[in-house]
């Protein structure tokens, strides 16, 4: 991604509403889809700015890539741990076999080979290890925001599932989510297209009552998505594990 898009995360993504709910419904899928030892491995792959990596850190011991050295540095600052460089499929230099859990928060969609990538990474979960993914959903969505953000692709259910069969996973449990708030985002991303807007979706933090509202209404989704599938959405979830 470019460097504005890494400096505004930087500014907004401890409180942003969209990062702060997601980090809630991925802590709640973690919890009720991964079962997790105290000293579990766990490797979230294109940590961007370190703003996961705190939920992460608390649920075992952590490693993190991230690819631009700037992010890099900054995230190594906030979590205390000392994130590496790597790039899939591959520049990814850790060991086989070795992590319990593997997360990848909205990446897989900036990699030109999500297939090649996939299979690197299903050789670096120990036995019994398991995936956690989040990616933008829905390709009639495609706007200036995907541009922006130097997205390869939107997955549907169908094209998500057959990049993990491609990469030798099967699927335990996947969801759409995002899913309340999908009309009002799918009707700006609509109206931007028409009006030839550009850029991020999140170039503005909103006012304080409207970030928290948007926050609650968007990680209320964790009680149903953790648990049964919803048929629509801006965003697919899923946990999978080696076939």
């Amino acid at each position: 991604m470019d460097r504005a898009i890494y400096d505004r995360m930087a500014r907004i993504d401890t409180e942003h509403w969209w990062f702060s709910a997601r980090r809630r419904i991925v802590s709640a899928l973690i919890a009720r889809q991964v079962p997790l030892r105290p000293d579990a491995r766990i490797l979230e792959v294109g940590a961007g700015t370190g703003s996961n990596l705190a939920m992460l850190k608390g649920l075992g011991r952590l490693d993190a890539i991230e690819p631009d050295a700037w992010a890099r540095s900054l995230a190594s600052r906030r979590a205390g741990i000392a994130v590496d460089g790597g790039m899939l499929p591959d520049q990814v230099e850790i060991r086989d076999h070795r992590y319990d859990l593997i997360v990848l928060l909205d990446v897989l969609e900036h990699i030109e080979d999500d297939i090649g990538s996939l299979q690197v990474l299903h050789e670096k979960l120990a036995d019994g290890g398991r995936m956690v993914l989040t990616v933008p959903a829905a390709p009639w969505l495609w706007s200036a925001h995907d541009v922006a953000h130097h997205h390869k692709r939107r997955y549907t259910a169908a094209t998500l599932r057959a990049a993990f069969r491609a990469g030798g996973f099967r699927i335990r449990h996947m969801s759409h989510f995002n899913t309340v708030l999908y009309p009002p985002i799918a009707g700006a991303r609509l109206l931007g297209r028409l009006l030839g807007r550009e850029g991020s979706d999140d170039s503005l933090m909103p006012p304080a009552p409207i970030n928290r509202a948007l926050e609650h209404l968007f990680a209320a989704e964790r009680y149903w998505v953790t648990r049964w599938p919803l048929p629509f959405g801006v965003s697919l979830l899923a946990v999978a594990e080696p076939a």
